[in-house]
């Protein structure tokens, strides 16, 4: 099962951007045996200044046709690590060939695209910052699929 990031803004080089792909890096490795990679990062931005529905439009682009979508929302479902793990094993075994995660701009996704998706994740009723979430996700992710291949990185 292919993964796909699908979010608003650019990732500009820094220390969020390395810890990203170096997260993405190891998931990439540790999920080939599993069936689960590689990840893509695709990146939409609005230039017109058109706001969350604008957004929701590039976003809809840029998600793989017939792909489960999940967003990252507060009002979302919290999973433990194991969980989301097992969650993305049961995608994957369901026969779904790709998984896009959906992170919105600075006020979030459209309400729209917000309700088309297929799951809604939430890291806490706290609000993040959407270049943080990236990179909380990919170590989740990672995360995933140590869990999944039985190696000692998940500790819980």
């Amino acid at each position: 099962m292919r993964l796909h990031v699908c979010a608003v803004g650019r990732m500009r080089p820094g220390p969020e951007r390395d810890l990203f792909d170096d997260y993405i890096l190891r998931a990439d490795r540790t999920g080939r045996a599993l069936g689960l990679g590689p990840t893509t990062i695709h990146e939409v931005e609005d230039k017109k200044g058109g706001g969350p529905a604008a957004e929701a439009a590039l976003l809809e682009r840029a998600l793989p046709s017939g792909a489960l979508r999940v967003a990252l929302d507060e009002r979302g479902r919290t999973l433990s690590s194991s969980k989301f793990a097992s969650s993305i094993a049961e995608w994957r075994d369901a026969g779904r060939g790709d998984l896009a995660f959906v992170i919105g701009g600075a006020d979030g996704i459209d309400p729209v695209l917000r309700n088309a998706v297929d799951f809604s994740l939430s890291f806490g009723t706290m609000v993040w910052p959407h270049m943080l979430v990236r990179v909380m996700l990919a170590e989740q992710i990672y995360r995933a699929t140590t869990i999944l291949a039985g190696g000692p990185y998940h500790r819980a």
